[in-house]
C-alpha cells in the first residue's frame, strides 16, 4: 500500500476527514482478508495513532485485528551529513533512509494473533559498513561519499525486522523488510550496490551472522524494489534470496496480463509492470495456495488502482 504523505501527522489527518485513497487502501485489505499483513509505506509515529486509525477503517470494512506492530523506520532518520554527494545537507537525500520526516513511509504490522514484542529483533541499526563483503560505493578509490558517511550509515534503508507472532499452533517468525531502489543515483551505483546488499542480508542473517536465527516456520516478506528478470539493479542479490534452498519462491501469479507475476504497475517507469514484492515461506511450510490481487476489468480493478500502484501478495499455509 502506499499511505505515505509529505508531512508528519497527515496521514492521521486525512484518515480522521476521509480520503478516497486510504478507504480504497483499506477496502482492498478487507476483500483479500489476509490473517497477517506487511504494509509499506505506511508513516509511522511514535503512539501508532495513524496506524490505529487505519486499523478502524478496516475494521469498518469488516476485517478486525486485535495485534499491530510498528517501529521506527530509518526513513527521514537525520544523519547531518551528506550522505549522496550532491554538497548539501538535511535533504530528505541525506537521512538514514530517504524521508522528509523521521517516519515516512514506514512498515507496519497488522495481525489476527499477538504479536511477542518481547522477542521482536530490530535489525534496522546495522551500519552497512558492517555487512560481510559489503559493496559500499567508491569514486577514484575513495568512499563514496565520504568516509564520514559511511561511518555512519545503516544497511536498512526502511527496516529488517524479525517479528515473531503468536499463533495458536506456535510462533510464526516474519522477516520483514523494505529495499531501497536501486536508480536514482550516479555512476558509482551507491543505491543500487545497497540494494544488493539489504537483500543479501537476509541470507547472512539465516546463516546466523547477526546472531541468532529460526530455522523453521519464517516468512520473509517485503517489498524488494527489484525485479530479478526486468528493470535495473544488480541482479545478484534478489535472483540469491529468490533461489536461497530455505526458502520457496511461489512466483505467484495473477489471472490476465503479461507479465503475469507482476506485483506493481508504475507508469513513469519502463517496463511498467514488474515483480518487486515477495512472499518467501521457510521450506517446511505447506503452500496450499497463493497469487498477486489484481483484478482486471470492472470496479474492483478500479478500486485496487485507486489504493495503490503496489498489489497485495498473498500466500495460503497449512498449519499442522
Amino acid at each position: 500500500m502506499e499511505l505515505s504523505r509529505d508531512g508528519p501527522g497527515l496521514l492521521l489527518r486525512d484518515l480522521a476527514r476521509g480520503d478516497a485513497q486510504a478507504d480504497a487502501a483499506a477496502q482492498v485489505i478487507a476483500d483479500v482478508a489476509p490473517d497477517i499483513i506487511l504494509l509499506q509505506n505506511v508513516d509511522y509515529d511514535l503512539e501508532l495513532r495513524a496506524l490505529g486509525a487505519l486499523r478502524d477503517l478496516i475494521a469498518q470494512k469488516g476485517l478486525n485485528y486485535p495485534a499491530m506492530f510498528a517501529l521506527t523506520p530509518n526513513t527521514g532518520m537525520a544523519t547531518g551529513l551528506d550522505m549522496d554527494g550532491d554538497g548539501r545537507l538535511a535533504e530528505p537525500e541525506d537521512a538514514q533512509g530517504h524521508g522528509a520526516f523521521t517516519g515516512q513511509g514506514g512498515m507496519a504490522i497488522l495481525s489476527r494473533w499477538p504479536v511477542d514484542t518481547g522477542a521482536v529483533q530490530d535489525l534496522s541499526g546495522l551500519l552497512w559498513r558492517d555487512m560481510p563483503d559489503a559493496m559500499l560505493p567508491t569514486v577514484d578509490g575513495a568512499p563514496f561519499p565520504s568516509a564520514a558517511a559511511q561511518d555512519v550509515l545503516r544497511l536498512a534503508d526502511v527496516a529488517h525486522w524479525a517479528v515473531p507472532v503468536l499463533h495458536p499452533s506456535g510462533p510464526v517468525t516474519l522477516l520483514a523488510f523494505h529495499a531501497s531502489p536501486p536508480v536514482f543515483d550516479g555512476p558509482e551505483d551507491r543505491n543500487g550496490r545497497r540494494n544488493h546488499d539489504q537483500l543479501l542480508f537476509w541470507r547472512h542473517y539465516l546463516n546466523g551472522t547477526f546472531g541468532p536465527a529460526p530455522d523453521r516456520r519464517f516468512i520473509v516478506l517485503g517489498h524488494a524494489n527489484q525485479d530479478p528478470n526486468r528493470g535495473d539493479g544488480i541482479k545478484a542479490g534478489i535472483r540469491g534470496l529468490l533461489s536461497d534452498p530455505r526458502l520457496q519462491d511461489l512466483i505467484p501469479q495473477r489471472r490476465m496480463g503479461d507479465p503475469p507475476d507482476a506485483t506493481v504497475h508504475w507508469p513513469r517507469v519502463s517496463p511498467s509492470y514488474m515483480r518487486v514484492s515477495h512472499v518467501l515461506p521457510s521450506l517446511d511450510w505447506t503452500v496450499t495456495n497463493s497469487g498477486v490481487h489484481w483484478p482486471m476489468d470492472g470496479a474492483n480493478a478500479e478500486l485496487v488502482a485507486t489504493a495503490s500502484r503496489h498489489r497485495i501478495v498473498w500466500v495460503d499455509l497449512e498449519v499442522d
